[in-house]
């Protein structure tokens, strides 16, 4: 036997009986010959390490824009803080730990530069200009079938692009026959569920490190039940997960549910809607928006790029362009387009006689 069908034997005996099968998947929308060492599920959590989009994200801002320190997160951060919860909450519960990490990987490859203020400020762009809108998840989902590789997309399982799209709460429509109400398998609630907890923790570590908030200002209630320490807090939850879940789903006790909903409008209240964000914001769309209107009128600029979906519409293209940038190359970009260049500074002494 190869090692993957080695492999493919050792998760029926090991996993739960409502844990993903690798040898069960649902297959690409190409077929491809299997590979003789990976399961299906470990090759789509390779392909998305290795893809441009993925070493982006080390550069584009989880909650403060263009972040000075050192210690901050990223996207990146974020992301591996999420596979990390996710994968420990997949092997408690044995499920198939390799789905998991593949789905969390690639669950916010189509995040904008700014965070959610730059989702936000394309969501409106798009709005404006006849699309339905802009949302992070689906376009996590449209660099992996159509932008990456070429233009020939990543070629992923049926179960990590559902997972992808489905990550994220709030999605009422059908996008190429994908339904999102809710995700289809227990790895893609694992990855949802872990999503929540390490955002709403590590925003909160952030937010106390750049002094917008004290740790005396967090509701009591948050702290007294989930711990008054980053690691503390990420436990109580995860061990809650592990706790109330199984073969009827993913869940989080109606304690732990509340203390993450209460903090969750405590980091809204001081931190994403707070002072310093309502400062930030106009910068952002500002920048956004002119790079947005210059793209626009300068279709010559996608000329240079290495791909863009030469199919789709001036809207879409723009669109995928800006989301894919980092913060520094928006901020870079902006510079070069509005703002003026200086002549180099003259100090010859001779043109300076009377």
């Amino acid at each position: 036997m190869t090692p993957r069908i080695t492999w493919e034997t050792i998760e029926r005996q090991l996993l739960a009986d409502f844990a993903s099968k690798s040898a069960d998947s649902k297959g690409r929308k190409i077929d491809e010959p299997p590979c003789p060492i990976r399961t299906c599920y470990q090759r789509d959590r390779d392909r998305i390490i290795h893809c441009k989009a993925f070493r982006r994200l080390k550069y584009k801002t989880q909650v403060l824009p263009l972040p000075e320190g050192d210690h901050y997160r990223t996207r990146l951060t974020h992301t591996l803080e999420v596979s990390q919860i996710a994968r420990t909450i997949a092997r408690a519960l044995r499920l198939n730990e390799d789905l998991t990490e593949a789905i969390a990987l690639g669950h916010d490859l189509g995040h904008t530069p700014f965070g959610h203020m730059g989702e936000e400020v394309l969501d409106e762009l798009a709005k404006e200009n006849g699309l339905n809108g802009f949302r992070h998840a689906e376009q996590s989902l449209r660099i992996v079938d159509s932008l990456e590789g070429d233009g020939k997309g990543l070629n992923l399982t049926l179960e990590v692009r559902e997972g992808i799209l489905q990550h994220s709460k709030g999605q009422v429509d059908v996008h190429e026959g994908l339904k999102l109400y809710e995700p289809s398998t227990y790895e893609a609630w694992v990855v949802r569920v872990s999503d929540s907890i390490a955002y709403l923790n590590h925003d909160l570590d952030d937010a106390i490190r750049a002094r917008l908030v004290s740790i005396h200002e967090v509701p009591e209630e948050v702290i007294g039940l989930l711990g008054d320490t980053h690691s503390k807090r990420i436990g109580t939850l995860v061990t809650d997960v592990v706790n109330n879940s199984g073969k009827g789903g993913i869940y989080l006790s109606d304690a732990s549910l509340g203390s993450m909903e209460l903090l969750r409008s405590f980091l809204y209240e001081r931190v994403y809607l707070g002072p310093q964000a309502r400062k930030e914001r106009p910068k952002v769309k500002h920048v956004l928006s002119t790079i947005f209107h210059y793209l626009l009128s300068n279709p010559h600029v996608f000329d240079s790029l290495e791909f863009t979906d030469v199919e789709a519409n001036a809207i879409t293209r723009v669109i995928d362009f800006i989301s894919g940038m980092t913060d520094r190359y928006a901020m870079a970009f902006f510079g070069d387009i509005a703002v003026p260049t200086p002549w180099p500074l003259d100090i010859s002494l001779s043109d300076r006689t009377p």
